[in-house]
């Protein structure tokens, strides 16, 4: 697909003898919100580094931001933006200090990023926080800065590895609207998550199996596919499939 931010074709990454992602092939729309599901040991994590440009792989094609996973992955890491639900800000810097040290691992000019720091506290409404340090703010608050900074360089992909882990219900969905608002800024998301309910918030979604992609459509594709009223239906049928976990 010529306008993909992602392109994968056969895909693979092998340990050894032990094949962590097998031939996977799809596509990523721009502002598209892609779900990359798959239980523990099915590959996806494997998948994400290679994407985000961290890890090689042993054969295959891809292309994320439209550069190539073999020879471009300094410039992969300059035009994405990444989260994870372990770590994504230091604890022992105050909200204004750490949204000014990835501003500036962003490459994001000083004079620029000083306005960007002041609307950002100003969007999340955290004028009375903005020098207090991150490990005293509660975990969703923590979460909405984490995907604030990771998109401040306003990258045209953003990868987001379970963001929503431990926090409360209300909190993810407000966590949505700000990824719903994103992607109609025209960023990409990319989304791995344990939450079937979000999933059914995904444009369209993969779900990995054994290192190889099992399915991979819209939430009400696959439901009518397996015959199943929501996501966690569809992720039983091919989880019970699985013969290797971690």
């Amino acid at each position: 697909m010529v306008n993909s931010v992602i392109h994968t074709k056969n895909l693979t990454r092998k340990f050894g003898d032990f094949v962590a992602v097998d031939a996977i092939t799809f596509d990523v729309k721009p502002g598209e919100i892609f779900g990359f599901l798959g239980a523990n040991g099915a590959g996806k994590t494997t998948a994400m580094k290679i994407l985000c440009g961290l890890l090689s792989p042993t054969s295959g094609k891809a292309t994320v931001a439209g550069f190539d996973v073999y020879k471009q992955n300094e410039e992969i890491k300059k035009h994405i933006g990444y989260m994870s639900q372990k770590f994504s800000l230091y604890e022992d810097l105050t909200v204004r200090e750490n949204i000014r040290f990835f501003g500036g691992i962003y490459g994001i000019p000083r004079k620029e990023l000083k306005g960007k720091i002041d609307a950002l506290i100003n969007r999340l409404g955290l004028n009375d926080e903005a020098d207090k340090l991150v490990g005293s703010l509660p975990l969703g608050w923590k979460q909405k800065i984490a995907f604030s900074v990771a998109i401040l360089h306003e990258p045209k992909i953003v990868f987001l590895d379970e963001p929503t882990g431990g926090v409360d219900p209300i909190t993810r969905r407000q966590f949505w609207d700000m990824i719903f608002e994103a992607a109609s800024r025209g960023i990409t998301i990319f989304v791995t998550t344990h939450y079937m309910d979000e999933a059914e918030y995904c444009g369209r979604v993969s779900i990995m199996v054994d290192g190889a992609i099992a399915a991979l459509d819209t939430p009400d594709a696959l439901k009518k596919q397996f015959g199943v009223e929501n996501m966690d239906g569809v992720f039983l049928q091919l989880a019970r499939g699985a013969k290797r976990s971690e």
